[in-house]
């Protein structure tokens, strides 16, 4: 009997297990889902709600659209490969080069996540801005009467903020794979007589390429999306596909322009994070026991 009681019971659990799901399901509809399908519908239908792709090709043949892809590709790229090269460097300095501060240094470093983004735009202003810190210096060091440095308002200006801003998210998957690293490895092959470049290429590398792959996938994902320091900055003529949508949406009232290329945007991530799983699942799923 109370092998019956026990099995009948198993159901019942699992089904109020099941129940468990629903609210979670319902918020993320009612927050996500639902508005992305409202978006989707004005983008394909427009005001007067009928379905149609002429309006989104004429969207997406505009060169506004393609200077728009464009600057947010590049920049994304450029920014992506200076966080990679940045933060691997960072880490390995602070996990295998010994000096005082360096755990402090690791944590000051972090708190850059917890830092909205438009704040480092602003400290980039006051420091490289036209009557910034350097270019006031520089005016009246050398009697110049126009800034010398005026690299900020344009899209390496975008670049360089993004890099300082996303390079942690890089780093902090970097060193808790350093600090997986068995040090007897290293001390091995330098008595061996292996020189540190060699270190760094066989040993620390292959563990580190896991890590390198998830943080630079979301530092890609996120300079793609990048809206705060693109818009703060304001960078001639560089105008990226986010800054776009705010354009149509809010300065011009066109809210079907707005939606397509929302669409794209959103296709866009969709992309990039699915080439994101595949790189994890091929690279990290046979390198997992380096890290």
């Amino acid at each position: 009997m109370a092998d019956v009681a026990l099995a009948t019971s198993r159901p019942a659990a699992e089904r109020l297990g099941g129940l468990w799901i629903a609210p979670p399901l319902i918020v993320l509809a009612a927050l996500f889902f639902y508005p992305l399908c409202l978006i989707a519908r004005q983008a394909l239908g427009g005001d007067e709600h009928i379905v149609s792709l002429a309006r989104f090709a004429e969207v997406i043949g505009s060169r506004l659209f393609r200077d728009g892809l464009y600057h947010t590709i590049v920049i994304a790229l450029s920014a992506t490969t200076g966080c990679l090269v940045l933060g691997f460097v960072l880490s390995l300095i602070i996990a295998f080069v010994p000096f005082p501060g360096a755990k402090l240094l690791g944590r000051l470093i972090d708190t850059f996540i917890a830092l909205p983004t438009f704040l480092v735009a602003l400290a980039f202003t006051f420091i490289y801005g036209s009557a910034g810190l350097l270019n006031e210096s520089l005016m009246r060091l050398l009697h110049l009467p126009l800034p010398p440095v005026d690299f900020l308002y344009s899209q390496w200006g975008v670049i360089l903020s993004e890099i300082t801003v996303y390079t942690p998210f890089v780093m902090r998957p970097l060193l808790a794979s350093f600090s997986l690293i068995e040090p007897a490895q290293i001390e091995i092959a330098n008595s061996l007589g292996a020189r540190p470049l060699r270190i760094v290429r066989q040993i620390i590398l292959p563990a580190a390429l896991p890590a390198l792959i998830a943080g630079g996938s979301l530092c890609l994902l996120l300079t793609v999306n990048e809206f705060g320091i693109v818009l703060f900055i304001g960078a001639k003529d560089v105008i990226t596909l986010p800054l776009l949508v705010y354009d149509k949406a809010i300065q011009e009232f066109d809210y079907t322009t707005a939606c397509i290329i929302a669409v794209v945007n959103v296709a866009l991530s969709l992309g990039l994070y699915a080439i994101y799983r595949l790189a994890v699942a091929h690279f990290g799923g046979r390198r997992a026991g380096l890290v």
